[in-house]
């Protein structure tokens, strides 16, 4: 679900009511905030340039995400798809089984 807690142009993605992205879906390089596990955040960090600490966000937790064509699509899909993941993770089992996951 789509929502604008933080005004008119960050487009933030939730499910159950929690954030797993937040994007200035206008801006060109497109950017995205994503959740990550804070091992691997470090690991991407220094791999990537296009990886970086969450922007306002809590750098142990996220990562914000250029997308300028340095990281293949696939990449951005699955880090998309394991933020998603990690938060549904922190749900309750009836928010999870409410879901279905």
């Amino acid at each position: 679900m789509e929502d604008f807690p933080f005004g008119p142009e960050p487009s933030v993605f939730k499910v159950a009511g929690k954030m797993f992205a937040i994007s200035l879906l206008d801006e060109r390089p497109l950017a995205v905030s994503l959740k990550c596990d804070p091992e691997l955040s470090v690991s991407l960090r220094a791999s990537y340039p296009a990886i970086r600490p969450g922007y306002h966000l809590n750098k142990r937790h996220w990562n914000t995400v250029t997308i300028d064509g340095s990281l293949s699509e696939r990449m951005v899909l699955e880090m998309i798809e394991d933020s998603y993941d990690l938060v549904v993770k922190s749900l309750t089992r009836a928010q999870r089984t409410a879901l279905g996951a």
